[in-house]
C-alpha cells in the first residue's frame, strides 16, 4: 500500500481493529502474533513475542527470529493506552484482544471478515490482507531508507546466516525507525 491507502485503512476501522491493523503496519507484527500478546507482553517501548495464535491455539512463534522484541512507536504506544482504558481485563496474563468469553484471544478470521474485511471493501482496499501489511511495513521502512537489518529484525525475518549471527539492531535504533514511520505517515 501506499501512505494514501494506509491513512484510508486506518480512517475506517474502530479503535480496536485499528490498534491491531498498526501494529501490523507500523510495528511489522504477524496477525498470529498481534492476537497472542497478553499485557504483560507490552512493557516499556516494546511488545514481547514468545507466542502466537496459530490456527485457534496459542503455539511458539513461528521461527527462533520470530522470537523477538518488536519496537513500537509513540503514537502506537499511546493507542495501546487509550485501549487498556477501555479494556475490561487488563491483568498482566489478560488477552490484549480477548473474545467476548475473556478466555481466549479473539481470532484472526472472525476479526477479519466480520470487523476489517468489510471496512476495507467499502473503500476500496478489498485486496488488503495481513500479508499486504507487513510487505507495506518493510516497503515504506525501505522508502524511509532504514537499515534493512533493523527492518528484518523488526519484523523477525533473516537477511542471511552473517547478519543473524554476528549482527544485532537495538531495541532503540528500531524504536527510532518506528517512530520515523509513524511520522511519515501523520505528516505526509
Amino acid at each position: 500500500m501506499n501512505l494514501e491507502e494506509v491513512r484510508t485503512v486506518l480512517s475506517v476501522l474502530e479503535q480496536r481493529e485499528r490498534l491491531i491493523v498498526k501494529l501490523a503496519l507500523l510495528a511489522g507484527m504477524r496477525p498470529g502474533e498481534i492476537l497472542a500478546l497478553t499485557w504483560e507482553r507490552l512493557t516499556g517501548h516494546c511488545a514481547e513475542i514468545r507466542q502466537r495464535l496459530y490456527r485457534g491455539k496459542v503455539d511458539v512463534p513461528k521461527t527462533t527470529n520470530s522470537v523477538r522484541k518488536v519496537a513500537l512507536s509513540e503514537g502506537l504506544l499511546a493507542e495501546i493506552e487509550s485501549w487498556r482504558a477501555v479494556s475490561i481485563d487488563i491483568n498482566p496474563k489478560a488477552w490484549v484482544f480477548a473474545s467476548e468469553n475473556l478466555k481466549t484471544p479473539v481470532t484472526r478470521d472472525n476479526c477479519w471478515r466480520r470487523r476489517i474485511g468489510p471496512k476495507l471493501e467499502e473503500v476500496g482496499l478489498g485486496w488488503v490482507t495481513f500479508q499486504v501489511m507487513r510487505r507495506t511495513h518493510s516497503s515504506l521502512m525501505n522508502d524511509l531508507k532504514v537499515d534493512p537489518k533493523i527492518v528484518a529484525d523488526q519484523l523477525g525475518h533473516t537477511l542471511d546466516v552473517s547478519q543473524n549471527i554476528y549482527t544485532q539492531s537495538a531495541l532503540l535504533r528500531r524504536k527510532e525507525a518506528v517512530d520515523s514511520l509513524e511520522s511519515a505517515l501523520l505528516n505526509a
